[in-house]
């Protein structure tokens, strides 16, 4: 008996995370002869969809394509991507979700590919190509003996703690 490939239940999980949790969920696809898109948007053999409830009509995410119809430029297309062309599932607000690995000849009749566990999922950020870098985590000075740096604005009081802000009229 074939081994049943993870990735479909994954890409599901992702997209129902990202729903539950307020945000949009984007697939990046790799593009060739299997793949429905509109070729226009293509950009170096690859094209990131979002596939939210509000872009989407009709979303079906088998288990072996995912399918739905999506308006590009006001036309209304028929999206049909195979599984095995999905190179990441990921929130577009946070970059969080999961990338997974190409799969080469999935398109090709009789092709029976299945997930190893080397070539499962890893947690990613945003695609490369089209989103914005992932923000960098930057350690802070301990307060053991290091230099801070001086505060912007050159003035020497400590910040006011406490109290109501008020708000200064400039006339």
């Amino acid at each position: 008996m074939p081994e049943i490939s993870t990735k479909p239940y994954m890409l599901r999980a992702i997209y129902e995370w990202c729903t539950d949790s307020g945000f949009t969920p984007y697939l990046a696809v790799k593009v060739d002869a299997g793949t429905t898109v509109p070729m226009e948007f293509v950009k170096k053999g690859e094209i990131v969809l979002n596939i939210s409830f509000g872009a989407t009509s009709g979303l079906k995410m088998d288990n072996d394509c995912i399918r739905f119809h999506a308006r590009f430029g006001g036309v209304s297309r028929e999206i049909y991507v195979p599984v095995d062309n999905v190179m990441a599932i990921y929130a577009n607000e946070n970059g969080q979700g999961m990338a997974f690995e190409p799969q080469l000849g999935s398109f090709a009749p009789g092709a029976n590919p299945t997930d190893s566990p080397a070539s499962a999922s890893a947690p990613v950020g945003p695609a490369p190509s089209t989103a914005a870098p992932a923000p960098m985590l930057a350690s802070v000075p301990s307060s053991q003996g290091e230099a801070r740096p001086a505060p912007a604005g050159g003035d020497d009081e400590p910040p006011k703690k406490g109290g109501r802000p008020t708000l200064t009229r400039i006339k």
